[in-house]
C-alpha cells in the first residue's frame, strides 16, 4: 500500500518494472514538488524487492539513509519525498488460486482440502526469499513446513539452522543468536559464532518466537532490516540469511498485550502460514499413519488401527499421532491416552504462581525447572546418547550438549 497521495494507492508488482515518479507516464503519479518525474524503479527478486534510483533530485531513502540501488525484503518501507511506499506481500494472491494436485509436498503429507491448500501456499512460494511465520499448535509440524521454504528457495544449497527460541535461557538469547567474542562475558572463554553467521547463505528458523525476550526483539528487527549482526563485545557483520520464524501463541494478541513488538511482529509476518490442528483435518490420519508405521518397520498397519486412531482428539497433534503409532509398532497395542487429566496442569501452576513477584523472573524459573527435568528424562529414555536426544528434541547436537553441561548432567 502507498500513501494516499499516490495514483494509484497500490500497484501489484509482476514481471516487469514499476517508476514511480511525479511525470504523468509513471506507473505511480506522486503529485509532489520533493519527487522527480521518474524517481525510483521498483522490481521484484528473490530476496524481496529491487529499488533502484533513477537520478532523483532529492534522494531515495530506507532506514533515513539515501539509497541508490538496493534490494530489500518485503515488508520494507522507502521514502519517496514525504510520501511512504511498503512494499508488501501479496498474501491475497498467494491464498487464492488451485489446489495442490497431490498429497505430499517435500515430505508433509496430507489429502485433506486445508493441507492442499496450504501445499499451493507453498509451491507458489518458491523460488521467493521472503520472510514467513508460521503458526499453529504444538506438534502440527511447523518446523516440516520451515525445511519444506529453504528446500523450495533459491538458497536450498546452503544451511539451514534451527533456533528453538523457548529453549535458551534467558541470559544466553544474544549470544546464541548473534555470537559473542572471547572475554564477552563471564564464561566466554572462546569466541563464538551465533546462529545468524552460521545461517549466511542459507536460512534461519526461529521457532517459539513468542518467546524471545523484549529486551533482544530491538535487536533482531535491527538485523533483519540490515543484515547487521553485531557479535556480543564484537564488531558488526554483514549476513544474508532469509528468516522463517513460527510459534504457537497469537501474535497479534502478544502485542496487544505489550509482550511483543509490534514492528517486528510486522517484520517477521510479511507472509503468514496458519497449520491447522490434527482433529480439524482427521482425513489425513490415514496417510500420516501408515508413513509412520512404515518408517517403524511395519509394511501394513491393519485398517482396524487406522480407524481407533482417527477415533482419537490428538491434543498433541502428528508429533502425538507418530508417538502412538511408534508404540503400537513396538508393543502391539495403542497406548492409552496421556493421563495428565485437562486442567490439571493449570491448577499446578496456579499453586505456583506469585502475583507479587514479576511475570518474567517468574516464568525464567519455571523454564529452568522444565528444562532440567525434560533433559533428564530425555537422557534416561536414550540412555545417555546425546545425538539421538538431540534428534528427538529437535535440537542442535552441540546446543543440546550445552544445556547438559549448565544443568550438571553430563557423565561424571
Amino acid at each position: 500500500m502507498l500513501d494516499a497521495r499516490a495514483k494509484p494507492s497500490s500497484f501489484r508488482l509482476g514481471s516487469g518494472r514499476c517508476i514511480i515518479g511525479a511525470g504523468t507516464g509513471c506507473d505511480i503519479v506522486i503529485d509532489e514538488a520533493a519527487v522527480s518525474r521518474q524517481h525510483v524503479a521498483l522490481e521484484l527478486v528473490p530476496e524481496g524487492v529491487s529499488v533502484t534510483d533513477l537520478g532523483s533530485r532529492n534522494g531515495t531513502f530506507y532506514l533515513g539513509q539515501r539509497v541508490e540501488k538496493i534490494s530489500l525484503s518485503l515488508g520494507a518501507r522507502i521514502k519517496v519525498g514525504a510520501t511512504t511506499v511498503a512494499l508488501d506481500a501479496d498474501s491475497e494472491s498467494l491464498k487464492s488460486g488451485a489446489l495442490f494436485s497431490g498429497d505430499e509436498y517435500r515430505g508433509i503429507a496430507g489429502t485433506s482440502l486445508v493441507m492442499r491448500k496450504l501445499f499451493a501456499t507453498l509451491a507458489r512460494l518458491e523460488g521467493s526469499l521472503v520472510g514467513v511465520l508460521v503458526s499453529g499448535e504444538s506438534g502440527v509440524g511447523k518446523e516440516l513446513i520451515a525445511r519444506a521454504l529453504h528446500e523450495g528457495s533459491s538458497i536450498a544449497p546452503g544451511p539451514h539452522v534451527v533456533v528453538n527460541c523457548g529453549a535458551i535461557p534467558r541470559d544466553l538469547v544474544s549470544s546464541e543468536l548473534f555470537g559473542h567474542r572471547r572475554g564477552a562475558f563471564t564464561g566466554a572463554v572462546d569466541s563464538r559464532k551465533g546462529a545468524f553467521e552460521n545461517a549466511d547463505g542459507g536460512t534461519i528458523f526461529l521457532d517459539e518466537i513468542g518467546e524471545l525476550p523484549l529486551d533482544v526483539q530491538p535487536v533482531l528487527l535491527r538485523v533483519l532490516e540490515t543484515g547487521e549482526v553485531r557479535p556480543v563485545g564484537g564488531d558488526a557483520k554483514h549476513v544474508r540469511v532469509r528468516v522463517v520464524a513460527a510459534t504457537n501463541r497469537d501474535l497479534a494478541e502478544e502485542v496487544r498485550a505489550g509482550r511483543f513488538r509490534e514492528d517486528l511482529y510486522y517484520r517477521l509476518a510479511v507472509v503468514q502460514i496458519v497449520v491447522p490442528p490434527l482433529r480439524e483435518r482427521v482425513e489425513d490420519v490415514d496417510v500420516l499413519a501408515r508413513r509412520f508405521a512404515l518408517a517403524a518397520g511395519v509394511a501394513v498397519l491393519p485398517d482396524d488401527v487406522v480407524e481407533q486412531l482417527k477415533a482419537r482428539s490428538f491434543p498433541g497433534n502428528v508429533r502425538e499421532l507418530r508417538n502412538v503409532v511408534q508404540a503400537w509398532a513396538a508393543l502391539g497395542t495403542i497406548p492409552e491416552p496421556s493421563r495428565v487429566r485437562e486442567g490439571e496442569l493449570e491448577r499446578v501452576l496456579a499453586e505456583l504462581v506469585d502475583v507479587g513477584a514479576p511475570y518474567a523472573e517468574q516464568k525464567e524459573q519455571l523454564n529452568e525447572v522444565f528444562t532440567r527435568v525434560y533433559l533428564q528424562s530425555l537422557l534416561a529414555h536414550t540412555g545417555g546418547n546425546q545425538t539421538q536426544a538431540a534428534k528427538l528434541a529437535g535440537l542442535d547436537r552441540s546446543y543440546l550438549g550445552r544445556l547438559v553441561v549448565k544443568y550438571g548432567l553430563g557423565k561424571p
